[in-house]
């Protein structure tokens, strides 16, 4: 049940976004907001279904909440970001923050943390993208309390999440959806977004990730089976960024900023993946030697 709805909510997702680059002005705005939103219910539902209510529900307290409580702080005060406001494109504001911000901050937020998972040793078995696999804390679980495990996931999730953000700004800035008002310094590349803006998404992410842990429990230490479409929500994301950026959307500056920078856990855990997926086959090949492995 949880990986077919993840899998189909995923699948209309893909479609969605496949969409955006052939679509322009109003068309494009609504395909973005309705992106968003089921961005968000796939990384909720997937939350909710896989790891339960708790889970769920700091999720949504965390990314959506906090992320609704620091686009607010940041459109009234130009902390942490700098000073930017949002045009009326994506949507009803509240507090001069479109409502599918934060919903944008809580997609995100849930797969880079089960990235972030799976490449400390958070894997409690299950194979990479199928089937299997109960929460649990194998020898590689990595979720210790005080261990040294927890301090990486977090670092290593919120490098992720912020990342995410060198594909998201150019983009968004491109088509007017919001405006900075003091853009310097900039990224060579990426002028019309001050440095202070990944420095600001660097600084919540650590926030949020640090608060997500102890809030949703022992429940999120670890991944399996359950979690193949997060993990292929989260490459989807990084390489198909690069290719919409560099082709399609002629802002090649951004898609090499976001393939160097998202590279960080992308390319790890592709590559976590592909190993995962061939030992399993290789297992699944080698015979059982009669009166030898039949009885271990």
């Amino acid at each position: 049940m949880t990986r077919r709805l993840s899998w189909a909510l995923l699948a209309v997702l893909v479609l969605t976004q496949i969409c955006y680059p052939l679509t322009t002005g109003e068309t494009r705005a609504r395909l973005t907001v309705a992106t968003v939103v089921l961005g968000y219910l796939l990384s909720v539902g997937h939350a909710l279904l896989s790891r339960g209510p708790r889970t769920a529900a700091a999720l949504v307290a965390v990314a959506t909440g906090g992320g609704f409580a620091i686009e607010a702080l940041g459109v009234a005060t130009g902390f942490p970001f700098g000073s930017y406001d949002y045009s009326g494109e994506l949507g009803p504001k509240l507090a001069g923050v479109p409502l599918i911000i934060p919903l944008a901050w809580t997609w995100m937020a849930w797969p880079a943390w089960l990235a972030a998972t799976r490449l400390t040793g958070g894997d409690a078995g299950g194979g990479p993208l199928g089937a299997g696999g109960a929460p649990g804390s194998g020898p590689g679980s990595g979720g210790r309390p005080g261990g040294r495990f927890p301090v990486r996931r977090i670092a290593l999730a919120a490098v992720g999440l912020a990342a995410w953000d060198l594909f998201l700004d150019p983009q968004m800035v491109a088509e007017g959806y919001w405006v900075w008002r003091d853009a310097t310094p900039a990224l060579p590349g990426l002028p019309g977004i001050p440095v202070s803006n990944y420095l600001g998404w660097m600084l919540f992410a650590v926030l949020m990730m640090s608060a997500l842990r102890p809030l949703a429990g022992p429940a999120v230490a670890t991944t399996d089976g359950r979690d193949g479409p997060m993990f292929a929500l989260w490459l989807w994301t990084y390489f198909s960024s690069v290719l919409a950026h560099a082709v399609f959307l002629d802002l090649p500056a951004s898609a090499l900023w976001g393939a160097v920078g998202m590279s960080v856990a992308a390319v790890p855990l592709a590559v976590m993946l592909l190993r995962s997926r061939r030992d399993d086959r290789h297992r699944s090949r080698q015979p059982q030697r009669p009166g030898v492995d039949a009885t271990a």
